[in-house]
């Protein structure tokens, strides 16, 4: 967990390639159900619009579908690792209550990644992601000037919704609805781990690695 431009995608992506974790990520769920909304599915449409200008979409959607990923590799035989889900309180009784009937409480780990509102506008303003798989693309001197994915071979974007007035917002919604978890989290017994985002790539990589047992 951490708000936008603390690393979460890049993190959850190095974790799961490590210790070969299904990564479920919320932003990705949310993004393959809009790509494939119909468009005389006018709910859909409006939870898309809200999606692209910095709010959140409909906690008992997403909540369904993250439940459904939480299942799927539960029965495959899957670890996990989440990314941008539980949002709010109310998701977080569900979704770890579901992650812990089918993982143990005991081998769940919340993951908190600080940064503050500064740091966020000015990475996500430069932020780019590759145009199938959402794959981050690191600011890194050995990607300045690449214009496909080295994962996938798909064009790489900048995605609408980063601009620095909606990068604020998310923010800000970030502060009031979803870092309240963090405090709900270690009330009810879950092993919260801090970690500083400033940092870079690598050191927080291995600042959570060395936490984590």
């Amino acid at each position: 967990m951490g708000p936008p431009g603390s690393g979460k995608d890049t993190q959850a992506e190095l974790l799961a390639r490590e210790l070969k974790l299904v990564e479920i990520k919320s932003s990705h769920l949310i993004e393959q159900k809009f790509s494939n909304t119909d468009s005389a599915d006018t709910i859909m449409a409006e939870q898309k619009r809200k999606y692209q200008n910095g709010g959140l979409v409909d906690s008992k959607m997403v909540e369904g579908w993250v439940l459904e990923a939480i299942t799927a590799a539960s029965a495959a035989g899957k670890g996990i690792i989440s990314n941008g889900w539980p949002r709010r309180i109310q998701e977080a009784a569900i979704e770890m209550a579901t992650v812990e009937k089918h993982y143990g409480k005991e081998n769940i780990k919340v993951v908190s990644i600080t940064l503050n509102e500064d740091e966020t506008v000015k990475r996500n303003s430069k932020r780019r992601v590759c145009q199938a798989n959402g794959h981050p693309i690191w600011d890194t001197q050995e990607n300045e000037g690449i214009t496909t994915c080295p994962e996938d071979g798909s064009p790489i974007i900048t995605r609408a919704d980063d601009t620095p007035e909606t990068i604020k917002k998310r923010y800000q919604v970030y502060l009031s609805e979803t870092a309240p978890i963090l405090d709900f989290l270690t009330q009810k017994g879950y092993n919260v781990i801090t970690i500083d985002g400033e940092h870079p790539i690598e050191d927080v990589h291995r600042s959570i690695l060395n936490k984590l047992w």
